[in-house]
């Protein structure tokens, strides 16, 4: 079998035969210097927000080269052109990769509406690829994304950077040591959105922003005319873009016990939402924006690591599960403040951590409490910038490089992982739809969802499965 060369390997042995050397190997030069064949090239895609600091992150102090800003909002991304003004600069993402064939990653920080239209068009040319959390806006973009990189092998991340830190570590490491025993329950919750949501959809039409091209902006979602309600930020409370407060931090929150009890696709989920009155009686219900609220249950089989199933209880809008008896009613659960957290009820105690998985404590049945470990402190200890950089590391080394697989969010797992967060999605979308029955009447859809993982299909109410995938506008494809 033909053995596989890495980028890197392959510019270092050309550069010690080629004559007339213009790109120096890295151990050329010595320790501290970055020789230009160890750079990436990287196209950024949505630069402003969440977006300049991803930029900042993969670029890292120099270690890899900002080629091309693309963002369709210039005045948002005015301090990505500032910092890094030989930066080619563009509206259009797809005129960056038609013009340039030097581009060997590109992150995608755009709404979520976009992620993977973004990113497939990037795979398609055997770009790695980058893309902000939640991976995509629905299921089926999901599943399309986590075949491609294996199709096109390339190498991926998802932008939850807690699954790098050490917290989400330490908590496997406990696990798999059967500190808490079987775990059959789950709690997630958190207090977004922290944004307008549950609210109707606007109908006065402002003056576009300046430097804003909204075309581009909308992209393949149902044309809407330009909205302060929908840019900056606020688009995360409507489904035409955003993934509401599920979307927002389900990726950040639930994958602690998705990777620590090795669970797969849900077989069920149910949902309720929150309902907002403006006169007695009747609820005003706005079908495009997200809920103000919201409860969800996803059902996960055994998997090897946990052998039973598992009840995953997700609460939003502000809401949170209570103290079970374990934990001292003086202990804040998840987070300082309990806005956010993670219990995993085991049979044995109870595991706790906060957003990103940092601060992981252990309340056992014989009353023992840990929060440390082999004396070492339970902090999350890797840099900010290092769950992006890890993956412009693995980049140089290639797709099924040690580094490659030892990414803590490649697609393999963030796929699975987003299809399951957009489950909840769906069951909350499908809450008040309304299911004809044969006596002539219709009711809303409230009941248990039946998933077929596998097959992408609710299989006991069809008209749920309309929120699997969604009709891209013309001239809009995936």
């Amino acid at each position: 079998m033909k053995k596989s060369v890495s980028r890197r390997d392959f510019i270092k042995k050309s550069a010690v035969i080629a004559a007339g050397i213009s790109i120096v190997p890295r151990y050329v030069l010595g320790r501290g210097f970055i020789a230009p064949s160890d750079k990436l090239n990287i196209a950024v895609i949505g630069a402003g927000g969440k977006g300049f600091t991803d930029l900042v992150n993969v670029w890292n102090n120099g270690a890899s080269n900002i080629a091309a800003i693309c963002d369709v909002d210039w005045n948002r991304a005015s301090d990505a052109f500032e910092k890094f003004p030989n930066a080619k600069k563009f509206k259009d993402f797809r005129k960056l990769l038609d013009s340039m064939n030097d581009i060997d990653a590109v992150t995608v920080s755009t709404p979520d509406h976009t992620h993977a239209i973004i990113a497939h068009s990037a795979m398609q040319l055997r770009k790695h690829v980058y893309v902000q959390k939640p991976l995509t806006h629905n299921i089926y973009e999901a599943r399309i994304l986590t075949e491609a990189a294996n199709n096109y092998k390339i190498v991926t991340q998802m932008g939850n950077q807690g699954a790098s830190g050490q917290g989400v570590k330490t908590m496997a490491k406990w696990f798999d040591a059967g500190m808490i025993g079987k775990v059959s329950e789950v709690q997630v919750w958190t207090n977004r959105p922290v944004w307008p949501q549950g609210i109707p959809t606007p109908t006065d039409k402002p003056a576009l922003l300046e430097g804003l091209d909204w075309d581009n902006w909308v992209g393949p979602a149902q044309w809407v005319d330009y909205h302060p309600l929908y840019h900056p930020f606020k688009w995360r409370g409507w489904w035409n873009f955003g993934t509401g407060a599920l979307g927002d931090m389900g990726c950040h929150l639930i994958d602690p016990p998705f990777r620590v009890l090795g669970l797969g696709y849900p077989t069920e989920v149910e949902s309720s939402v929150g309902a907002v009155y403006s006169k007695d009686w009747v609820p005003d219900y706005f079908p495009e924006s997200c809920p103000p609220s919201s409860r969800t249950q996803l059902k996960f089989a055994a998997s090897e690591k946990n052998p039973c199933e598992v009840k995953m209880n997700w609460t939003d809008g502000g809401l949170r599960p209570f103290h079970p008896e374990l934990i001292p009613a003086d202990h804040p659960i998840g987070d300082e403040d309990s806005a956010n957290g993670v219990m995993m009820i085991g049979d044995k105690g109870i595991m706790t951590c906060g957003t990103y998985g940092k601060n992981p404590k252990l309340y056992l049945n014989s009353g023992e409490i840990i929060t440390d470990t082999s004396d070492e402190k339970l902090i999350m200890t890797l840099p900010e910038d290092g769950h992006q950089a890890m993956w412009t590391e693995a980049c140089k080394d290639g797709f099924g490089s040690n580094k490659h697989r030892e990414l803590t969010s490649n697609f393999d797992f963030a796929g699975p992982l987003t299809e399951s967060i957009l489950m909840g999605n769906l069951a909350i979308r499908s809450y008040n739809l309304r299911e004809k029955s044969g006596n002539g009447f219709d009711y809303p859809g409230r009941k248990k969802l039946l998933w077929d993982g596998v097959n992408m299909k609710i299989t006991n109410f069809d008209e749920a499965n309309q929120f699997v995938k969604r009709e891209y506008r013309a001239g809009w494809s995936l």
